[in-house]
């Protein structure tokens, strides 16, 4: 046999294998119930074996949390925040008025203030924020857990992911559950020892901190527990699952 039909034979087993292999990872991630929302077209297969395995060994994981010292000094805040009327004026009150609606899956459908939300308990943690452009930067972040949150109204037995909106050019993103009652998601209104800026999202960002950057929406306000991402799908074209 010469070496090119021989190279032949074993690239060609090689890729029998591994999409053998993959229609077997497929399988198993169904039975247990860990196939993501984009599972179809040319990249679906690689997307439910990211996830189904990520979920499988790290669902309990925490994401690093650093030193103060290792706090960036000059935090890149990625685009314009809005310019509009409205917000405008909630700004200029100090977000006295914002509200954060959590509705759909819940027993108790609520609207919370800035005030309400600040009045819970609260974590603060040092993480890492990535971008899947290739910036990052490390940052404390402080606010209250979605967990908590989602205990106050009461999720479901039925919801598995809970979509979340921004007021800026109605910009929303989603996750499962399993991130969602992580205990370093969080809902923030700090950042650094002080206020959220507005760059960064004031006053409330939904932080995501074992995912990239654009799971962690800015201007939150509306919250939607569902059991489908059918109809809720987020704008940008980045994979739904981005676990880091």
């Amino acid at each position: 046999m010469s070496n090119l039909s021989r190279r032949k034979l074993i690239t060609g087993g090689l890729a029998a294998a591994g999409a053998a292999g993959l229609a077997v990872a497929a399988k198993l991630a169904d039975r247990y119930g860990l196939i993501p929302p984009d599972r179809g077209g040319i990249y679906g297969a690689g997307a439910t074996l990211t996830y189904a395995s990520q979920r499988l060994l790290t669902r309990h994981s925490l994401a690093r949390e650093f030193p103060r010292s290792l706090i960036s000094k000059d935090p890149f805040p990625n685009g314009d925040p809005p310019h509009d009327e409205d917000f405008g004026r909630l700004e200029a009150g100090g977000f006295a008025d914002w509200r954060l609606a959590v509705e759909g899956m819940v027993a108790r459908p609520t609207s919370f203030s800035l005030a309400e939300l600040k009045s819970y308990p609260q974590r603060s943690q040092i993480t890492h924020l990535a971008c899947e452009e290739g910036w990052s930067f490390i940052a404390e972040w402080t606010g209250v857990p979605l967990s908590h949150v989602l205990e106050l109204v009461g999720i479901l037995p039925q919801a598995k992911y809970v979509v979340y909106y921004s007021v800026q050019r109605d910009w929303w993103d989603s996750v499962d559950m399993a991130d969602a009652l992580h205990p370093q998601t969080l809902i923030t209104y700090g950042m650094n020892g002080a206020d959220l800026p507005v760059g960064h999202g004031a006053p409330l960002r939904v932080r995501v901190p074992r995912q990239l950057g654009y799971k962690s929406i800015k201007h939150v306000n509306r919250l939607l527990v569902t059991d489908s991402l059918k109809k809720y799908w987020p704008e940008s074209s980045y994979s739904w699952y981005a676990g880091i």
